[in-house]
């Protein structure tokens, strides 16, 4: 029996993703696609998870598209970049772009090979924790390709236009401490998976709609008119102001742990 290409666990409203192909290095091949956009659709309904982590089985996060096993099926290429309207995600890019319509925090821990479609993949995300010795590469170039899974609307907010066509065009490899200074990761530790669990825990203390807000917010207002900015900002606090977890936010404020009361699940945003 094949093992599943992506497993996942929730552990304490944390839900646990890992890429689940070790023995090829997390590469991807169309199972792995279909297997990461159901995972993202099935999250993005479950108003009870508080955070999402996003690690890789084994050694590597994910050495990118496993090519000879797209190859042998001549409709696996299409099928991964048709769409039906053409500034929609297609299959390609829901695996890279999906992360932001989970209404939670998505952090990724990167360790390894983080190369091609699987930096893609954790460009996604909210969050970037790598080891300083991890390796990273918009390695599309290598193949005469570009990058076309959704990254690039990441990297124009994280980074220099003329350093992003740098590491496009050449495809070089770069180490996480690298990736920091270039601003693709959010922070370097030798133990990325260990941060992540507990900036998740860390962010458990805070109200679910607050974060889910704060998400919605800056990923609609980093770009665009100053005016839909200042009525998100309104919109947005009048709907946390009616809800409940902002009651129990300012209770849990002014008592000790053990009179703390727990956060009901959170708005739909």
């Amino acid at each position: 029996m094949t093992a599943p290409r992506v497993t996942v666990e929730i552990i304490n409203q944390i839900a646990h993703v890992k890429l689940n192909r070790a023995d090829k290095l997390n590469a991807l091949d169309m199972a792995m696609f279909l297997a990461i956009s159901r995972t993202i659709k099935k999250l993005r309904k479950n108003r009870k998870i508080r955070a999402v982590i996003v690690s890789g089985n084994g050694s590597d996060f994910c050495s990118g598209l496993d090519v000879n096993a797209i190859m042998k099926s001549p409709m696996s290429m299409l099928r991964l970049l048709f769409k039906a309207l053409p500034w929609r995600a297609n299959l390609a890019q829901i695996v890279s772009t999906g992360w932001q319509s989970i209404p939670v925090p998505v952090i990724c821990a990167i360790q390894g090979r983080c190369w091609g479609g699987g930096l893609q993949i954790a460009l996604g995300a909210d969050f970037r924790f790598a080891t300083p010795d991890s390796s990273l590469s918009i390695m599309e170039g290598k193949w005469g390709l570009i990058p076309d899974m959704g990254g690039t609307i990441a990297l124009r907010e994280l980074m220099a236009i003329d350093q992003a066509k740098k590491l496009a065009m050449s495809a070089e490899t770069f180490n996480g401490e690298q990736a920091l200074a270039l601003n693709v990761v959010t922070h370097v530790t030798p133990s990325p998976l260990a941060e992540a669990q507990a900036w998740a825990e860390a962010l458990l203390k805070q109200s679910p709609d607050a974060l889910a807000a704060n998400k919605k917010l800056y990923n609609k207002s980093w770009h665009g008119s100053q005016g839909w900015a200042l009525f998100r900002e309104s919109y947005y606090q009048i709907r946390i102001l009616m809800g409940k977890n902002l009651r129990r936010k300012i209770y849990n404020q002014s008592h000790d742990a053990a009179q703390h009361k727990a956060f009901v699940p959170r708005k739909k945003w």
